[in-house]
C-alpha cells in the first residue's frame, strides 16, 4: 500500500493514560514500512524490508497504559532515517546543492546515513542520485516535525516530573552483515545502549538490561550497538535527561525471511516487554 508523507502526519503520538502519566517516554522511529507515494527505489521490496523494525510498535504497545507516551513514525527508515543527524548525507545520493553543509559519517560509509545507499550489501536503494529539492522536501516533512515532537515530548515530561527517561525502541536481524560492525556474529536477545555511558546514567541502563535477563532474555550494554542520533539528541543526564536505546532480536517473534509474526513468540515477548516496562517504571 502506498501511503503519501505530504498529505499524512510522519508521526502518530500516543499519549499516556490519563491519570497514570509517568517520566518516562518512547518512540518506535522504525516500525512503519508502507511506501511514501513516489517513492521508487530499485531495491526488491524483500530487501528494503531487512531494515524494518518489524512491528516493535506492537510490541512495546502497552506503555501508554503504564502511563508513558509513545510516539511513532509513520514512514520508513529505507525513506530517511531518523537515527542519523541531519546532515549525514552521502554527496553521491545528492543531484544539486542542499542549503546547507552534508557532514558525512560512519553510517554513510558504509551506506546507511541519512538516506540509504544500501538495502543490503552490494544491493542499491537507488538507480540515480536525488534532487537536492527532493531530499529537503524529505527533511523538512519528515525527519524535523519528527525531533520536534520528540524534544516536545521530552520538555513536557521533564518540566512536569524533573526527570525524563527516553527508551528508543528497534529490532535487529540475529545475525550482522558486513555493513554491521559485528558481521555474521550471533546476536543476543536484547541490546540495550547509552553512548558508553553518556546518555543516561549507567545505574539506569543497568537496570533496565536486568529487567530485560530477568524475563530470560540474553542481554548486552552497549554491544553491538552504542545508540545511535536519537537518544544523543535530547540527553542530559547532569540535568534529569536520560535516553537508552533498546534493540529487540528479531528470530525471537518473527520468520526473517518471509517476514511475518511468529507465534507464541510474538505474543510471548510483548508479555516480557510490558512486564519489563512495568517493573522499569515502578523502580524509578
Amino acid at each position: 500500500m502506498i501511503h503519501d508523507t505530504d498529505t499524512l502526519a510522519p508521526f502518530t503520538i500516543k499519549p499516556a493514560v490519563e491519570g497514570r502519566r509517568v517520566p518516562v517516554i518512547l518512540d518506535s522511529p522504525h516500525s512503519w514500512r508502507a511506501y511514501p507515494a513516489g517513492f521508487a527505489p530499485i531495491a526488491a521490496e524483500a530487501e528494503l524490508l531487512t531494515s524494518w523494525d518489524a512491528w516493535v510498535d506492537e510490541l512495546f504497545g502497552a506503555a501508554p497504559s503504564l502511563g508513558a507516551a509513545m510516539l511513532v513514525a509513520r514512514f520508513p527508515r529505507f525513506y530517511l532515517d531518523l537515527n542519523r543527524t541531519r546532515d549525514d548525507i552521502d554527496p553521491a545520493l545528492v543531484a544539486g546543492a542542499l542549503p546547507f553543509e552534508t557532514r558525512p559519517g560512519n553510517k554513510s560509509a558504509v551506506g546507511m546515513g541519512l538516506l540509504r545507499r544500501l538495502a543490503l550489501p552490494g544491493v542499491p536503494v537507488y538507480a540515480a542520485p536525488l534532487p537536492a529539492a527532493e531530499v529537503l522536501r524529505r527533511i523538512e516533512t519528515c525527519y524535523d516535525p519528527y525531533y520536534a515532537a520528540l524534544g516536545g515530548l521530552v520538555d513536557d515530561t521533564h518540566a512536569a516530573f524533573g526527570r525524563v527517561v527516553h527508551l528508543d525502541c528497534h529490532s535487529m536481524k540475529s545475525r550482522g552483515n558486513a555493513m554491521n560492525d559485528d558481521p555474521g556474529g550471533q546476536r543476543p536477545d536484547i541490546v540495550v545502549s547509552d553512548c558508553d555511558g553518556t546518555t543516561a546514567a549507567p545505574e539506569l541502563t543497568r537496570l533496565l538490561a536486568g529487567l530485560f535477563e530477568a524475563q530470560g532474555l540474553k542481554t548486552t550494554i552497549n554491544w553491538p550497538y552504542k545508540g545511535g542520533q536519537l537518544i544523543r539528541r535530547f540527553s542530559d543526564p547532569a540535568r534529569g535527561r536520560h535516553a537508552i536505546q533498546i534493540e529487540l532480536n528479531r528470530s525471537l517473534y518473527m520468520d526473517e525471511a518471509r517476514f511475518e509474526k511468529k507465534e507464541p513468540g510474538f505474543s510471548s515477548l510483548r508479555g516480557q516487554i510490558t512486564n519489563v516496562l512495568r517493573d522499569f517504571i515502578a523502580a524509578i
